[in-house]
């Protein structure tokens, strides 16, 4: 997770909006993390190896 997403500021003005907040950290607060098995190769791609990866930037349009 990226450092920036985890100190962003959150402004709550809508009561509902807060209510559905604090509960779902309530629920979250005694979650302790699970280690998982990943089930494919996971490597790091840089670069132009990125483009390669995704393709060559077409889109496709119904």
């Amino acid at each position: 997770m990226a450092t920036k997403s985890i100190l962003k500021n959150v402004n709550v003005n809508d009561k509902q909006f807060a209510r559905t907040f604090v509960q779902a950290l309530d629920e979250v607060e005694d979650t302790k993390y699970r280690p998982i098995q990943l089930s494919r190769e996971c490597r790091e791609i840089t670069g132009d190896k990125i483009k390669e990866f995704f393709g060559n930037g077409e889109t496709v349009r119904d």
